[in-house]
C-alpha cells in the first residue's frame, strides 16, 4: 500500500518515505535486528518517544515496508520485521551508505 502522496519523480517518493529525524535509523534497526519489538526498537533509538516510533512504524507497515505480527500469548506482543520490498529499500540504502562513505572517508566507521 502507498501511503506517500502522489509525486512526479520516484526519488521525491523514496525520500517522503525517508523523511524525518527516525526512519532511515528505524529502517537500519530493523534491519540488523531481524525480528523487533518496540521495546528493543525505542532502547535502540535513544531519544525517540513513543509517540514518534509509533508513527513511523505505522508509516512503514502501510508503505508495505515492514510487516507487524502480533502474536497471541501472555503476555501479547507485537514484532516488525522487513518485508521484500523493505529488503530491497535497505539494499538501497546500503548503496547510498557506500557512496556516502567514499565522500567522507573520516566517517567511514559509521
Amino acid at each position: 500500500m502507498n501511503t506517500a502522496k502522489h509525486v512526479d519523480c520516484p526519488l521525491e517518493y523514496t525520500t517522503s518515505l525517508l523523511g524525518g529525524k527516525w526512519k532511515v535509523r528505524l529502517l537500519w534497526a530493523v534491519y540488523t535486528g531481524g525480528s523487533v519489538r518496540f521495546s528493543q526498537l525505542k532502547q535502540q533509538l535513544a531519544g525517540i518517544t513513543d509517540l514518534s516510533l509509533t508513527k513511523c512504524l505505522k508509516d512503514f507497515v502501510a508503505s508495505g515496508i515492514l510487516q507487524r505480527e502480533q502474536f497471541n500469548e501472555i503476555p501479547p506482543h507485537v514484532e516488525y520485521s522487513l518485508t521484500e520490498n523493505g529488503k530491497d529499500l535497505v539494499g538501497a540504502l546500503a548503496k547510498v551508505r557506500e557512496w556516502s562513505k567514499a565522500q567522507h572517508p573520516e566517517d567511514a566507521n559509521a
